[in-house]
């Protein structure tokens, strides 16, 4: 009996000097705070001076949809940095072609400097005429994978740490998704049948489910005489057209969110990896989540915030209108749609919405989500005014 006793004592001790000696990882340490600003869509713009230009503010999207760092090529001339041609490719919803990259710069943010990065170089003079601001370029998984990073939509606030151990807040739900240079969970989708597949984590997109064509297809995932919508999105390589529609649902983890807009895009230069994956969940759905975006333990975390319950958006014009030469002009008319009923054309200049002479684009876009409205709207044409209603139609009348 005492040897049992004598052996148990032994074990104890043995297990508390293992514990103790315990090797772990610091906690995650705060680096820098700073808020950011938040367009339609949820695309989150932060800004940053880079090198020793302190006096040039730029503004990035944060986009986890990037496997890389880049600077728009105006931004780059701006500058005189040096461009050096190299053999990677890039590819987008709308192209794909080989870069050039900038060497050897680094970003300021409050209390960071960053270290160097290599910036790959492209031209984003359509996505400055969408925004209605001047994007300097993208920050993707470069940055990322040097820290984590907590997005607060509720504050629209942005906080950098370095690695290291961190708690995560209580209520909410852990991903862990599977990582090439982009995170790629696992969702749950649901129309004439429940289908389970990875998608690519993108808060660079400004929109909720963006699914390859023949997924869906292939899938039989939507109802039979679903009702689709011609419209087109913005991207890598241009404008390209897509299809809009709504499923029944989309599952995060224990979250549901019901009657989800879609867009679904012939995928031709296989952005979304099929079969391997399905599409990408864009912003619209991830602004309902405070993220806290730990890319170093390849974990992601969510908890619902104030814009949770927020409606999606339902609208439909068929209009495409940008920011061009500091005028909110109609580029794209799509045939069959309510803009093109409405009578607008293309090179419409936009003065007013119900009144509202806002020369504001981002303004200009939330009025035209005014689903099941009916606005009135000044254009000027050929140097004229011209006043014309438009219906917003809402795709949930399928």
């Amino acid at each position: 009996m005492k040897t049992v006793y004598f052996l148990f004592l032994l074990l104890c001790s043995c297990l508390q000097s293992q514990a103790q000696e315990e090797f772990v990882s610091p906690q995650a340490k705060l680096i820098t705070r700073f808020p950011f600003v938040q367009l339609t869509g949820g695309i989150i713009i932060i800004r940053a001076t880079i090198d020793t230009f302190a006096n040039d503010t730029l503004n990035f999207i944060l986009d986890t949809g990037s496997g890389g760092i880049s600077l728009d090529s105006s931004t780059v001339d701006y500058f005189n940095f040096v461009s050096a041609p190299s053999e990677r490719t890039i590819r987008g919803i709308a192209g794909m072609r080989k870069v050039n990259f900038s060497y050897g710069h680094y970003l300021n943010f409050p209390d960071l400097k960053t270290d160097t990065f290599s910036f790959h170089i492209n031209d984003y003079e359509l996505l400055t005429s969408v925004y209605g601001f001047k994007i300097d370029g993208i920050i993707g998984f470069s940055f990322l994978r040097r820290y984590i990073v907590k997005v607060n939509y509720d504050k629209l606030e942005m906080e950098v740490y370095a690695p290291g151990i961190i708690k995560y807040p209580r209520g909410g739900y852990l991903l862990k998704p599977s990582f090439s240079t982009l995170p790629l969970p696992v969702f749950e989708i649901e129309d004439a049948k429940t289908l389970t597949n990875k998608f690519i984590f993108d808060t660079g997109a400004g929109l909720c489910f963006l699914l390859n064509q023949d997924y869906v297809e292939d899938s039989s995932l939507l109802k039979k005489k679903k009702k689709k919508y011609i419209t087109q999105a913005e991207g890598l390589g241009g404008k390209k057209v897509m299809e809009m529609t709504v499923i029944k649902s989309i599952s995060i983890g224990p979250y549901k969110f019901r009657k989800v807009p879609i867009y679904i895009f012939q995928d031709d230069f296989n952005v979304t990896n099929y079969p391997q994956m399905g599409g990408i969940i864009g912003n619209d759905i991830l602004r309902r989540f405070n993220l806290i975006i730990n890319y170093p333990d390849q974990s992601i975390h969510l908890k619902p915030n104030s814009k949770y319950i927020e409606s999606f958006d339902y609208s439909y014009t068929g209009l495409g209108v940008y920011l061009v030469n500091g005028e909110i002009t109609v580029v794209d008319v799509i045939k069959k749609s309510p803009g093109e009923s409405a009578g607008f054309k293309t090179g419409d200049i936009i003065m007013s919405i119900d009144n509202d002479f806002t020369k504001n684009i981002q303004n200009v876009k939330a009025a035209l989500q005014n689903t099941g409205a009916t606005l009135k709207i000044l254009v000027i044409r050929n140097g004229n005014p011209v006043m014309l209603s438009l219906y917003v139609k809402s795709i949930l009348s399928n």
